[in-house]
C-alpha cells in the first residue's frame, strides 16, 4: 500500500485551494468549473477528485480553512492578559487579507451563496458569532480596566465587525488603499473602545 506524505499532500491541497480562491474570485462560483480549477492548479480531475468530491466542497473548504483560523485568533487573542493587546492582535487577524486583490471577487462568492447554501451560511453564522463574542469580551475587559467604550460592549463589538466587514465589501472600490483604510479603521475602533488619546 502507498504511504501518503502529509507534508506533500497539504501542500497539494492548499495550491488546489488557491486555484480554486483565483477562479471564485474572477469568475464567480457558477462561472468556475471544477475543469477551470484543475487547469489552474496544473492537475487531472483524478487528483482534484481525490482531494475534494465537488466543487461545493472545495468551495466550503476554501473558507472552512479560514474560520479555523479565525477560531485560533480569537483563543490567542483572549489568551493574552491585556485586553488591549488582544483586541489589537485580534484586529491584526481581522484586517489582514484587506490589501489582497482576491477579496472583493471572494466576498461577493460568499455573499451569493450564503443565500443559497443552508450549509454554508451556518458555517459562515457561527464564524460571525465566535468572532464578535470575541470582541465583546475584549471590550468588556478593557472597561473593567477602566477604559470607557462609547457604547455597551456588546454594541461597540457589533460596530467593529461591521466596520470590518465594509472594509472588505469595498476593498474593490476605485481608489481603495487598504493601508489608510486599516490605519482610519484603527483609529475609529480606538475611540469606541475608549483607548483614543485623550
Amino acid at each position: 500500500m502507498r504511504t501518503v506524505d502529509p507534508e506533500q499532500h497539504a501542500r497539494k491541497r492548499a495550491a488546489i485551494l488557491y486555484a480554486a480562491a483565483v477562479e471564485f474570485a474572477t469568475h464567480g462560483v457558477d462561472g468556475t468549473s471544477t475543469a477551470r480549477i484543475c487547469r489552474r492548479a496544473g492537475i487531472g480531475s483524478g487528483t482534484l477528485f481525490h482531494y475534494f468530491a465537488t466543487k461545493r466542497a472545495i468551495f466550503h473548504a476554501l473558507f472552512g480553512d479560514d474560520f479555523e483560523k479565525n477560531a485560533v485568533a480569537c483563543r490567542q487573542a483572549l489568551d493574552l492578559e491585556d485586553p488591549a493587546a488582544g483586541l489589537e492582535a485580534l484586529l491584526d487577524h481581522l484586517l489582514a487579507d484587506l490589501g489582497d486583490p482576491l477579496v472583493p471577487g471572494l466576498a461577493a462568492a460568499v455573499l451569493f451563496e450564503v443565500n443559497r447554501d443552508e450549509e454554508f451560511a451556518r458555517l459562515v453564522a457561527g464564524d460571525e458569532a465566535r468572532t464578535r463574542a470575541a470582541l465583546t469580551t475584549l471590550v468588556q475587559r478593557l472597561a473593567e480596566a477602566g477604559r470607557v467604550p462609547v457604547f455597551a460592549p456588546a454594541r461597540v463589538a457589533g460596530w467593529i465587525h461591521t466596520l470590518v466587514d465594509s472594509g472588505y465589501l469595498g476593498a474593490g472600490e476605485p481608489g481603495f488603499d487598504p493601508v489608510a483604510h486599516t490605519a482610519e479603521l484603527r483609529r475609529i475602533v480606538a475611540w469606541l473602545t475608549g483607548c483614543a488619546p485623550s
